[in-house]
């Protein structure tokens, strides 16, 4: 995990398992092409992180798996 690349490209998108009272937003840019930048939906223009897609791949099903 790192600080999201300047060049990222700024298609966000909610992920799937943020909250659905809209308090827990998570957004996921997938239009990288080695890493998935994530970022706090509240918080804009705030810091980003970026994971390696085959460590974003696992921290999905991760969470699937309960």
């Amino acid at each position: 995990m790192r600080n999201a690349p300047e060049s990222a490209p700024t298609t966000w998108r909610k992920s799937t398992y943020s909250g659905g009272s809209g308090g827990d937003c998570l957004e996921v840019n997938d239009a990288h092409p080695t890493h998935i930048p994530v970022r706090d939906s509240k918080a804009p223009h705030g810091p980003t992180l970026a994971f390696r897609r085959q460590a974003w791949a696992a921290f999905v099903e991760n969470l699937k798996a309960g």
